[in-house]
């Protein structure tokens, strides 16, 4: 008995030490490079979103404005982005933000309504921080119905949150038939599409005093 005992303390202390979803550390890392980057720059413009941003293999700057991926793979409109790139921009705006986030909402299955108080407060902590949001469409996943379903009414969604708050929205292209590499992370010809997106919204801040 007293054996069973100590084999279920350790099996619980095991479980309380291991119990931080491996995503959380990452985030952690993640955020701590991006505040370094952040300090080397000024006037920078960033991408926030999840793994489709960090995936990303942008241009390093345009129109001499540094591009700082802040992408963390993982996160979604309750990720406390808004205080996250605060503290890593500590008092400095940003030239330009351009946002990219849904699809992991979707697979947590959030009601448009939800996705839209959430999406909407997100920008709303934003604003401080920049003159200028860009918003981009949510990519389209691959062989997964009910996602494809919801992403869609997200996305139809957006340009009116980006409206409301006087953001830009930014809608993607048609992607072809196949531009991911497991249904939802994208492949190179998803990217091509992706970050060409991501430039011409980027590209507004050009020629702008």
């Amino acid at each position: 008995m007293a054996a069973l005992s100590l084999m279920l303390i350790g099996i619980a202390s095991f479980y309380l030490c291991s119990r931080e979803p491996a995503i959380d550390a990452h985030a952690r890392v993640r955020q701590f490079v991006i505040q370094s980057t952040l300090n080397r720059f000024f006037d920078v413009i960033v991408v926030l979103g999840d793994s489709i941003v960090e995936g990303s293999t942008l241009p390093r700057s345009i129109c001499g404005h540094a591009i700082v991926n802040a992408g963390i793979g993982g996160t979604s409109t309750t990720s406390k982005l808004g205080s996250m790139l605060a503290n890593s921009l500590d008092g400095r705006r940003a030239a330009l933000i351009v946002v990219s986030l849904g699809t992991n909402d979707a697979a947590k299955w959030r009601s448009a309504q939800t996705f839209r108080t959430n999406y909407r407060k997100l920008l709303e902590e934003l604003l401080p921080l920049t003159s200028r949001i860009v918003v981009m469409a949510i990519p389209p996943v691959e062989n997964q119905p009910a996602i494809e379903v919801t992403i869609n009414e997200y996305n139809s969604i957006l340009p009116e949150i980006a409206k409301e708050i006087g953001a830009t929205f930014v809608a993607l292209p048609r992607m072809p038939e196949r531009h991911t590499f497991d249904g939802v992370h994208l492949n190179a010809a998803g990217y091509q599409i992706w970050d060409e997106t991501a430039l011409r919204g980027s590209a507004s801040i050009c020629g702008s005093g």
